[in-house]
């Protein structure tokens, strides 16, 4: 039997790679977008084959810059999946975006392509920290293109970035971003009447710029307190570890453990053919997922989210239900409607409360 696959498709380009960025990017001027077509029409019918004519409930593209990408391009990669796959009628289109990088006109393009939803890298609303953290645009810019996107009548999604150091000299004048701070920015995030958002706490990544740099980042117990501050001024509902406001379906399905095919250089996937779980990257064909394997991986993405995990047969088999118990009693973890979920108390602590459900 073929079982629905969500789509995602990575975009690797940019214009200039951030400094915090670890993601797999390559900055490029003038990219050959002919040559990236032709390898991802490649991949669309390598897995058109080994799956069948698959239902697509979501197409996510991420990157990189997929803004970047020319509308044409974009046009033709959105009909070879219809060609092979059941695009389903109202399936979630995502594309991300970066201000600087698409204007009112080529939003149109995009819209009438298909894309029905936008993830817009904003990361601050703030000029200087957004010189800090090496993006291109300024504030102005990202609150002109959420207009755009808004008054173009699609779901519009803004990621953001907390928790920013001081520096030594300080580059940030102001110093280290406190607690008030954060609350200012989600005030500010408030009043542009987003349906969702992503909120990242900065995080250091061995190679980038940021690793090279003598960093005086907030400590753990203020960036907890930066969390918990988020969930009490931001006007959206958080519904996962980072997320807020109406779920992003293609993300929702994934955290749930539905499969989804990765297509583009170090795009992985989860692939689910005949009942057997394969691992995939950069669009080709990977290794097999034992059944604890994957029952593992779908335990530790469900706890991220506010509704948790379902208990199947699968997941049970794997819990020490020994710390799941302690957890319960400890208020970390609780069980309703067979669906095993962290609370507020253990949101803060999952990382830890992973590494012990697993026997």
């Amino acid at each position: 039997m073929v079982v629905p696959h969500n789509i995602y498709i990575h975009v690797p380009f940019c214009i200039k790679k951030c400094n915090y960025c670890a993601f797999y990017s390559t900055v490029c001027s003038a990219p050959d977008w002919e040559d990236y077509k032709n390898q991802i029409l490649s991949q669309i019918n390598f897995w058109a084959g080994k799956i069948g004519r698959a239902d697509v409930p979501t197409i996510f593209f991420g990157g990189g810059t997929p803004s970047l990408m020319p509308t044409k391009i974009f046009a033709e990669i959105i009909a070879a999946l219809r060609e092979k796959f059941n695009v389903a009628p109202d399936c979630e289109i995502t594309i991300e975006a970066n201000p600087g990088t698409l204007n009112a006109a080529r939003l149109q393009e995009f819209i009438a392509a298909g894309v029905n939803r936008i993830s817009i890298g904003v990361q601050s609303l703030n000029d200087e920290e957004l010189k800090f953290l090496g993006r291109i645009h300024d504030a102005a810019a990202a609150r002109e293109l959420i207009a755009k996107a808004q008054g173009a009548g699609i779901r519009v999604s803004a990621d953001f970035i907390y928790g920013l150091p001081g520096l030594s000299p300080g580059a940030l004048a102001k110093g280290e971003q406190t607690i008030a701070d954060v609350r200012a920015m989600c005030r500010e995030i408030n009043k542009l009447n987003l349906e969702h958002c992503s909120m990242y706490e900065l995080s250091i990544e061995p190679g980038t710029p940021l690793a090279r740099q003598n960093l005086r980042m907030p400590d753990n117990e203020i960036c907890a307190q930066m969390y918990e501050a988020i969930g009490e001024t931001l006007s959206l509902p958080r519904y996962e570890v980072s997320n807020y406001g109406t779920p992003c379906k293609h993300n929702a399905n994934i955290w749930d453990g539905a499969p989804y095919i990765g297509m583009g250089q170090s795009a992985a996937g989860r692939v689910l053919i005949d009942g057997q779980w394969w691992e995939t990257k950069s669009g080709c064909e990977g290794q097999m997922l034992s059944k604890r394997q994957r029952a593992t991986e779908i335990l530790m993405t469900g706890l991220r989210t506010a509704r948790g995990v379902k208990l199947t047969p699968e997941i049970r088999d794997i819990i020490d239900w020994g710390a799941v118990e302690l957890a319960i009693s400890n208020e970390q973890l609780e069980i309703k409607d067979n669906r095993l979920s962290a609370t507020k108390n253990g949101i803060l602590l999952l990382d830890n409360l992973l590494v012990k459900l697993v026997k």
